[in-house]
C-alpha cells in the first residue's frame, strides 16, 4: 500500500488535479502557436469561453497568479506558456510560488547550485 505524501504550501498534480484542470491545461498548451497567443491577448474573455474554463480558472487566469492557477488545476510546465505571454518566464513563476522577489529566488537557486 503507497503512502500519499503531503508538502506542506504545495499541491502534488495528481490524476485529479489533471482533471480538474484540463480545460485550463488544454488552454495554456494552445498557446504554443503564436496565432492562439495573438487571440488571447485580443480577447481573453473570448479565448477563455472557447475552451469551457470554469469560473475558478478564469478568475486564476485574470489574476496572473501562480498558486491561484495552481489551484484551478494548472500544471506548470502548460502554466509556462501562459506566462511567456506577459515575458515571465520559469524564475517568475518560482518567485511567485515562494513569494519572494525574483532576485531573491534566483540568488536561492544559485546558493542551492554551490552546494
Amino acid at each position: 500500500m503507497s503512502q500519499k505524501i503531503t508538502i506542506p504550501g504545495t499541491t502534488p498534480f495528481d490524476g485529479a488535479e489533471a482533471m480538474k484542470g484540463y480545460a485550463l491545461n488544454k488552454m495554456c498548451f494552445s498557446f504554443n502557436d503564436k496565432a492562439n497567443r495573438d487571440a488571447f491577448v485580443a480577447d481573453p474573455e473570448a479565448y477563455m469561453s472557447q475552451f469551457g474554463l470554469n469560473e475558478q480558472q478564469k478568475a486564476a487566469i485574470r489574476s496572473k497568479q501562480v498558486l491561484e492557477l495552481i489551484a484551478a488545476g494548472g500544471n506548470a510546465y502548460y502554466l509556462a506558456k501562459f506566462a511567456g505571454i506577459f515575458g515571465l518566464d520559469m524564475q517568475d513563476i518560482g518567485a511567485q510560488q515562494t513569494g519572494m522577489s525574483k532576485e531573491a529566488f534566483m540568488a536561492k537557486l544559485a546558493a542551492y547550485a554551490q552546494q
